[in-house]
């Protein structure tokens, strides 16, 4: 039997076994799980499974941009891309990465099938675990230049520069490399700043970092080490978290914790809060928990696992924290349930129509659990003073096919030096660039 026929044969049952442990109600309109008050349903333990396969793209088709934008390849061809980061220069630089082997996390049948499914979703592929260089001096949108910027990594995806020093987020460490102005690769060896928590357990591999505007502190994400806790909150030491870290010395402290799985990460230009989007937790229907993006609050505590939204308790969790839940944090905006909001960007660029001045942008990988599906797309949502101010507007879609099949996945999205969007998608392995219409 060929594997996909294998795959195929030995999926389907397994699919009915999980949902024949609790049906969810019927999924609502997805746009109730937007905004700054998000419906949020009465939760009942289930499990929901729908994969949109991975297929790529094909005979040069590409997203659909709203209405006023446009949309083409930066760069194709590229080996899983997750991440982009914009050097002062203008250089792009591009994380090609996947999942690094994490044995414990796929222990059971119900690791099995998860890691089986994620197969089938284009999210587990072999990590290039390099970080490749795009120069497009002119912004015409055709880079000159395309070369291997750094290897050798361990499933890397944040990037940061400070002064003279280039700093990537691997999966189980922040590595500092010296970097001269205009370099389009480095050679020399890195140092290691600080470990991260991995391991073979090592659940959301994904690290983010960003640099504090006057470069005097490093932030890390560090998502959760499971679903909601079921592993034991041993396991999730320093986990569920964003770090602060001095650059200096490696010394770290929690900055923000109860935050599931943290990725995106970007400073608000009016207010100078640190945002972030977030992934929340699953298997309690359709509809929860929206994920969200948020201000973050030093100190702050917002929830997880023991409650959402706020004072919202999740009674999977053993023992509770009620002392915990009281100070729970409530996130700024919903981004809709089961939407893998990974990337976020506020424009601070003019290239765009101004009704994008100023607001944020989210890459959504889209849902594997939730029936219909929700994301697949990027968006847009606007800011006054500071704070969301509007309802969700969809920027590029067209990632999935008549079929449902996936032929993109959005994750990273940054603002280029021409004030054009890039977004990465690692499922069509390229590199997308969002402009204005003539």
């Amino acid at each position: 039997m060929k594997h996909t026929a294998f795959v195929a044969a030995i999926a389907a049952p397994a699919l009915l076994v999980l949902a024949a442990c609790g049906a969810p109600p019927p999924a609502m309109s997805p746009d109730k799980g937007f905004g700054e008050s998000p419906v949020l349903p009465t939760a009942k333990p289930s499990t929901v499974i729908k994969i949109a396969k991975a297929v790529g793209w094909t005979n040069g088709q590409t997203p659909v941009a709203a209405e006023g934008l446009k949309v083409a390849a930066l760069a194709q061809g590229l080996e899983h891309p997750r991440w982009i980061y914009v050097l002062p220069n203008g250089d792009i630089l591009v994380a090609e990465t996947s999942q690094p082997a994490k044995p414990d996390d796929v222990k059971g049948f119900k690791g099995w099938l998860g890691n089986l499914l994620m197969t089938q979703a284009g999210a587990v592929v072999k990590s290039a675990n390099r970080i490749t260089l795009l120069r497009d001096a002119n912004g015409d949108g055709v880079p000159e230049l395309r070369k291997v910027f750094l290897s050798g990594l361990n499933s890397p995806m944040g990037m940061a520069l400070i002064g003279k020093t280039f700093y990537v987020a691997n999966t189980d460490a922040v590595m500092a490399f010296d970097y001269e102005p205009g370099a389009t690769e480095i050679k020399g060896a890195g140092r290691k700043l600080t470990d991260l928590p991995a391991g073979a357990l090592n659940h959301h591999w994904t690290k983010n970092i960003i640099a504090s505007p006057d470069g005097s502190k490093l932030y890390a994400t560090v998502g959760s080490n499971s679903n909601v806790g079921e592993n034991g909150m041993a396991a999730e030491d320093g986990r569920a978290a964003i770090w602060q870290i001095d650059p200096a010395t490696g010394a770290h402290r929690i900055f923000a914790s109860g935050i599931r799985n943290p990725n995106g990460l970007a400073w608000q230009p009016v207010s100078g809060a640190l945002w972030t989007a977030a992934n929340e937790r699953d298997e309690i229907g359709n509809d929860l928990v929206p994920d969200y993006m948020t201000s973050v609050q030093d100190g702050g505590f917002y929830g997880w696992p023991y409650s959402y939204y706020g004072q919202t308790v999740d009674s999977r969790v053993s023992p509770q924290r009620p002392d915990l839940v009281a100070k729970a944090i409530k996130p700024d905006y919903a981004l809709g349930a089961h939407t893998a909001s990974l990337g976020l960007a506020f424009y601070t660029g003019k290239a765009l129509p101004a009704a994008y001045h100023g607001g944020a942008f989210i890459g959504q990988h889209g849902s594997w659990n939730r029936n219909p599906v929700n994301g697949y797309q990027v968006l847009f949502v606007p800011f006054a003073n500071g704070k969301p101010a509007g309802k969700p507007q969809l920027v590029l879609s067209g990632f999935l096919n008549a079929k449902g099949q996936a032929q993109g996945r959005p994750v990273g999205v940054a603002v280029d030096q021409a004030g054009a969007v890039l977004v990465a998608d690692d499922v069509g392995n390229t590199i997308w660039r969002i402009t204005a219409k003539p």
